[in-house]
């Protein structure tokens, strides 16, 4: 997985995150609308309607926090529940 900011300011940030697919970002995106200083997160795919982009580029907008900061919290969550799955599964 490879990361390129595309923009940032002190309360959103749009970032390319190369390699991935809907499966994920649609993950990634729902932890972020979980948590309370998010105000939107959205990602876009389309080439068509992104200027020929073909890699996902997901935007951040929060209400105070570094967006960035919100994006490591959102992966520390999903290596959190996807652990716990794991030994859930293990242990059925």
């Amino acid at each position: 997985m490879e990361l390129r900011v595309i923009e940032k300011t002190d309360t959103e940030l749009r970032i390319e995150i190369a390699g991935e697919d809907h499966t994920f970002m649609n993950v990634l995106k729902g932890v972020l609308l979980e948590t309370d200083d998010v105000a939107a997160a959205t990602y876009d795919m389309n080439p068509e309607q992104s200027g020929g982009q073909t890699e996902p580029v997901l935007t951040v907008k929060s209400e105070s926090s570094d967006p960035l900061d919100v994006l490591a919290d959102a992966a520390e969550s999903i290596t959190d529940r996807t652990g716990a799955l794991r030994d859930a599964v293990k242990a059925a």
